[in-house]
């Protein structure tokens, strides 16, 4: 991945997603595409996204039944998407079959997208994992965990909190892609995140990649606030 810096679209439509990029003409960015804005929008706003030169995170965390997994993601792999991700507790096998449609999708000669698997959404904590979900095991138990299964089935990372990427990196090595979602600027409100922490707090704890999306997209100064965090992420220089 050429960046480490994902902007997340959070957006419902692309004409919202047009006036955003408005201020970064000839600036082109990592830019994650989730649920929200793809189910409007479907391959269009991909499309768009790619002849803008914009790299694309596709989130849409695919947990389903092995088979049905793979023929998505032929289809994804059709897209020209960088990164694509699957949610870990779907097992190795189905895993396994992501990368096999990846691999059959992706046009002869060209790299398949990277892949990686969600391990816990960064709006679980450790109660919610025990009581709701049922999850014995310590969080940070069970991010490695589905780590291991990551790693075993081929696949080049996971996503994480960016606490939890010291183990990651102790257990997996550097070459494994940590991709950390839940970053917010020091004085933004942390809303539906629970594990949260600075654009230069994951660069410090070992994060491959941050996706940052609501410090960005819903700044006075969308711009500006992108500046911020490649200074921030650059340890206060400007790249």
């Amino acid at each position: 991945m050429d960046s480490p810096l994902i902007v997340a679209l959070d957006f419902p439509s692309m004409e919202e997603v047009k006036r955003f990029l408005q201020p970064f003409q000839g600036e082109p960015l990592f830019v994650k595409v989730g649920m929200e804005l793809y189910y409007q929008e479907g391959p269009a706003i991909i499309s768009y996204l790619k002849e803008q030169g914009q790299q694309i995170f596709l989130d849409l965390k695919l947990h389903d039944i092995p088979n049905t997994v793979k023929q998505a993601m032929k289809g994804i792999a059709r897209l020209g998407v960088d990164l694509i991700n699957v949610h870990a507790a779907g097992g190795t096998k189905m895993m396994e079959a992501a990368l096999e449609g990846l691999e059959a999708g992706t046009e002869a000669g060209k790299r398949r997208p990277y892949c990686i698997a969600v391990t816990q959404l960064t709006s679980t904590s450790e109660q919610m994992l025990h009581e709701q979900l049922l999850i014995e095991r310590s969080l940070e138990e069970t991010v490695l965990h589905y780590a291991s299964l990551a790693k075993r089935s081929g696949l080049d990372g996971v996503v994480c909190s960016a606490k939890e990427v010291p183990f990651i990196r102790e257990h997996f090595g550097e070459a494994f892609l940590a991709v950390t979602p839940g970053i917010r600027f020091a004085a933004d409100e942390k809303n539906d995140q629970v594990r949260v922490v600075t654009p230069y707090e994951a660069k410090q704890l070992g994060a491959s990649a941050i996706v940052i999306g609501r410090s960005i997209t819903k700044a006075v100064d969308p711009y500006a606030a992108y500046q911020q965090l490649q200074r921030e992420w650059n340890g206060g220089k400007e790249k």
